[in-house]
């Protein structure tokens, strides 16, 4: 594959030489001055790409996400898509690749899919040093009165490995107090989150510092600011910070920054790219992390909130692979949970080899039962010439300006009432139970000032589902 020189992607979004670091000849960085540029306001329209409750195996909504982005150039639209970096423990697991396939890839989709530009390498540098660095303090003395059974920060390394989940470190003579410790994987990584949220390197600065390490016996809050390190963290991530410049298979534009995971973190690429996409081009086509319920909750309530970005329209990626294992009311869930959001979807009938003429009808008759467009997708087989119908769908959808994106929950409500409305009203609970640890922590963070931030649940991407065959129409299924 001939892929274009970077500059001539930069210039299919009209970003000068002056904003642009090559990383080699087919990639490069954005710098952050851009957004200092008065040059550059902002002129887009962003497309959110959700699902349907996945199978083992995802319903290529990677793919799609990259398919649509060549679809709308191919219609004449000035696009970029803004999409996570790949996790190394994934791409060498069972869902492989983050970086689409077939005739929808984002290139160079090996390097991106492994070491990229070192990003996530920083990530886990700057995680793992402001570890040490606390460390350091207990063994000399621990001045700022850490107690070590409530110490919260974890290490980190980019691949699952079990046997360090939980650990016990400074064990042996002048190795530090021994404490129970545990790593988790850089996508899972705090700095990860805060990478994703941050609006500048100064607003970066500000939540490193904020990030809480442990506890006081007393239970009061320790702050990475006391450690006096948060200088270093900005430098390891200096680089990092720069969305990632790369392109489609059909050489579209495309944006690759910051991983995190949707089913415990937000679930989606950075607020910068997402700015600096907006600035940049008419659509900025942005994937969130498995389906409604988790990637999309995720962005309304907490990336909306912080970043002030309204998505204008959500595709909703669905297959007849998943749909035989789901059935129709899982379709009918995940469109109504993003109506209760107030965001207009559209729904991208992924094609795969196999499917029957007779489910892709009954999916698209499901739709307009529903009021909502549908298109069939075929990007894996025939990149953005299969996403035309659904690009033009999207156009009408978007331009029309009706979503009027809103969050779950107030802020002003309890930490408990902010669950209690996620599971109600995104998951289909039928209530919540807290243990008495949970409450407990809930407790902790009331007391200490966190009850008015939103809040982030860690959930698994199979509860919403319905098992019978295709395509039974059951009503639509909640919480298991």
């Amino acid at each position: 594959m001939n892929l274009l020189p970077i500059q001539q992607v930069a210039a299919k979004l009209g970003l000068a030489d002056e904003h642009l670091e090559p990383m080699g000849r087919v990639t490069g960085k954005i710098r952050l001055e851009l957004l200092n540029d008065p040059s550059y306001t902002r002129r887009g329209k962003l497309v959110l790409v959700t699902g349907t409750t996945p199978t083992t195996a995802g319903e290529g909504k990677t793919v799609t996400g990259i398919g649509l982005t060549q679809g709308l150039e191919r219609i004449g639209k000035r696009v970029v898509i803004t999409s996570r970096e790949p996790s190394i423990g994934p791409v060498f697991g069972m869902k492989g690749g983050g970086a689409g396939g077939g005739l929808a890839r984002i290139e160079p989709a090996e390097k991106i899919n492994l070491h990229f530009h070192g990003d996530f390498h920083a990530i886990a540098a700057a995680h793992n040093l402001l570890a040490a660095v606390l460390d350091t303090h207990l063994h000399d003395g621990n001045a700022l009165n850490f107690d070590p059974e409530q110490i919260v920060w974890p290490r980190t390394i980019d691949i699952c490995d079990r046997a360090l989940r939980q650990v016990t470190t400074g064990m042996g003579k002048g190795n530090g107090p021994e404490r129970r410790g545990r790593y988790v994987i850089t996508a899972a990584s705090e700095i990860m989150a805060i990478m994703g949220l941050a609006r500048s390197r100064e607003d970066l600065r500000e939540r490193l510092s904020r990030i809480v390490l442990g506890f006081t016996p007393e239970g009061k809050p320790i702050h990475a600011g006391s450690l006096g390190v948060t200088g270093a963290l900005l430098a390891l991530l200096n680089e990092a910070i720069m969305p990632n410049l790369a392109q489609t298979s059909e050489g579209t534009p495309a944006m690759v920054h910051i991983g995190p995971f949707a089913n415990i973190a937000t679930g989606t690429s950075s607020v910068l790219s997402q700015t600096m996409g907006l600035r940049l081009a008419d659509y900025v086509v942005n994937e969130v992390g498995f389906a409604s319920d988790l990637g999309a909750e995720k962005y309304i309530d907490l990336v909306m909130r912080t970043s002030g970005i309204e998505p204008a329209a959500a595709v909703l990626v669905t297959s007849a692979r998943s749909l035989r294992e789901q059935s129709l009311a899982n379709l009918e869930k995940h469109i109504g949970i993003l109506r209760a959001f107030g965001v207009r979807a559209v729904v991208a009938i992924n094609h795969f080899p196999g499917d029957e003429e007779s489910e892709i009808q009954a999916i698209a008759a499901k739709c307009a039962a529903l009021d909502t467009p549908s298109a069939v997708a075929e990007p894996f087989s025939k990149g953005g010439a299969g996403c035309i119908e659904l690009a033009n769908r999207v156009c009408e959808v978007a331009d029309r300006n009706l979503s009027a994106p809103r969050s779950v929950y107030p802020l002003d409500l309890s930490l408990e009432d902010k669950i209690r409305a996620v599971a109600d009203k995104v998951y289909g609970a039928d209530g919540v139970d807290f243990s008495e640890l949970a409450a407990k922590k809930l407790a902790l963070f009331t007391e200490n000032g966190f009850a008015g931030l939103p809040i982030c649940i860690a959930k698994t991407q199979y509860s919403i589902s319905d098992t019978r065959s295709f395509p039974a129409h059951p009503p639509a299924g909640g919480c298991r």
